[in-house]
């Protein structure tokens, strides 16, 4: 049997019989090849409509450049890839970084590459990698039943205008919660920018949470228009938030999760920090804020590779400094 790589002849060769239902070991015995490769290759070139051995054959070969790119990059550009992993930025972000701030060209394919042939090799980069995480399991919205938010402002009164997020000033905001021990993080979201602003909250109570809310973004309130919250009772003291913020509230239907969209995947990047076990009685104001910076230094392919700190604030983040 052989194992030099398949051939784009070979692929056809797969395509009839494997469409005509003949099992991964008939067509191995057809092509005098081992089942394991006929295996590897439908497992990693089947596309969304099925296996198409031209399709097949133009990714095993953009696959096998990528790899021997990734043989080439200097120990300097490595250097560089290994700091904005361990910063989590993923392969696209670390790319878009690199091409903008120091003008080396990269594919993200070629970076992933660079990681997995790490971790072949002992390393342990690739376990900042989101996928080597748990999945965030995204709430389907949440309604709380000890009672109902006086004066609450249903999100079908919002403006519309928001929705288009064409101008800084709209934030949705959510809770996070530990498991069983009393504690929560107030996250905060800029719609348009993807700024993140989290508090550590004492505890739950609706007046602590407002009295946390406006002290700490008491400071930039010309930045306020809007915030959408949940249902949760937490929010109870909404009028005291806009008062202080001088911003208009409103609440997303409940089981809406998907009204406030950009919060809740927010939520799911702060939970790779602090995983559903963490007591949040025991998370440090330094521990917040360092979980903050990242995301906010941290740019985004939706944002054209530019960072919620730049887009916000300004900001030119250096994130190849150590």
């Amino acid at each position: 049997m052989s194992y030099y790589q398949l051939s784009e002849n070979e692929r056809y060769q797969i395509y009839s019989p494997r469409k005509a239902g003949h099992s991964q070991k008939a067509i191995a015995d057809l092509l005098e090849r081992h089942p394991s490769t006929i295996s590897r290759e439908l497992r990693r070139n089947t596309g969304l409509r099925g296996y198409r051995p031209g399709q097949a054959h133009k990714l095993s070969e953009l696959r096998r450049r990528q790899a021997y790119k990734a043989q080439k990059v200097t120990d300097g550009v490595w250097q560089q890839i290994d700091i904005l992993t361990r910063k989590e930025l993923s392969p696209q972000q670390t790319a878009s970084y690199l091409k903008k701030h120091t003008r080396v060209s990269l594919h993200h394919e070629t970076i992933y590459q660079l990681i997995y042939l790490d971790q072949a090799n002992g390393g342990d980069l690739y376990k900042h990698l989101r996928l080597a995480s748990k999945p965030y399991r995204k709430r389907y919205g949440k309604y709380d039943r000890r009672g109902k938010i006086k004066n609450r402002v249903s999100i079908d009164e919002r403006p519309g205008v928001v929705d288009r997020m064409n101008l800084i000033g709209d934030w949705e905001g959510d809770t996070v919660i530990d498991k069983g021990c009393g504690g929560a993080l107030l996250t905060m979201i800029e719609r348009k920018t993807l700024f993140t602003v989290i508090v550590r909250l004492t505890g739950k109570r609706s007046d602590l949470l407002a009295e946390a809310a406006v002290s700490h973004m008491v400071s930039f309130k010309n930045k306020f228009k809007t915030i959408t919250f949940d249902n949760s009772l937490e929010f109870a003291g909404h009028e005291t938030i806009a008062e202080g913020l001088e911003a208009n509230i409103y609440f997303s239907h409940p089981y809406s999760s998907w009204e406030r969209e950009i919060n809740e995947n927010t939520n799911g990047l702060i939970r790779q920090y602090f995983p559903k076990d963490t007591d949040f009685n025991k998370v440090t104001g330094e521990q917040v804020k360092f979980v903050m910076d990242r995301l906010n230094s941290r740019p985004r392919a939706s944002r054209g590779g530019r960072s919620p700190n730049e887009l916000f604030m300004g900001l030119q983040d250096d994130l190849l400094a150590v």
